[in-house]
């Protein structure tokens, strides 16, 4: 899967959950951690460990929630 798809899905679930109350990050990380392959869920971290551009803060806060992918 392209990078621009991942960071495009991975925005469109932190806007659903933006307007959300309370707290955030915990549903955006659950989300992707239930429903991501482990390959999307590793492309995805890596996306936030390297601070790529168009990331939207809340997948960022999200992402130390985000289930780890096994070795």
């Amino acid at each position: 899967m392209s990078e621009d798809r991942i960071i495009r899905m991975a925005n469109q679930i932190a806007a659903f959950f933006a307007v959300q109350p309370g707290d955030r990050a915990g549903p955006i990380a659950a989300h992707i951690s239930e429903n991501w392959s482990p390959p999307m869920r590793a492309a995805l971290l890596a996306h936030v460990a390297e601070n790529s551009p168009g990331l939207d803060p809340l997948v960022v806060e999200a992402a130390p929630k985000i289930r780890p992918v096994s070795a």
